[in-house]
């Protein structure tokens, strides 16, 4: 069954107890983003943003907003910004089995969080 957004059926996260590191690169992300992970099983979503900062356009911009939307039953579209509508990547997935129609994952200072954990 195809949702709204992943973000509305993420525990409300105000902050984060812990940080997990991610394998590559020395980032890390919050309790909200291993709860969406865990929840929808899209750990994929973190390797896709983390491996995007190997471009220098994306990774020298020091906030970033990660849009994921589908396009169709099982074809996604991931999109960062700078926060100010300037897109500095874009992916296209050919099959995901993403259980929402769209999320959001903001990056600071090599940090994946919700935007409800800011």
């Amino acid at each position: 069954m195809i949702m709204a957004h992943a973000n509305d059926f993420i525990t409300q996260q105000n902050g984060t107890g812990q940080y997990y590191r991610h394998w590559l690169l020395g980032f890390k992300f919050t309790d909200g983003v291993k709860e969406l992970a865990d929840l929808c099983n899209s750990y994929w979503l973190i390797d896709l943003i983390v491996s995007h900062q190997t471009e220098r356009r994306v990774y020298m911009e020091p906030f970033q907003v990660w849009h994921l939307k589908r396009l169709n039953q099982h074809r996604l579209v991931i999109v960062a910004t700078d926060g100010n509508s300037n897109e500095i990547a874009r992916q296209e997935l050919s099959f995901s089995d993403f259980p929402y129609d769209s999320a959001t994952i903001w990056m600071a200072d090599r940090v994946l969080y919700l935007p409800s954990e800011h």
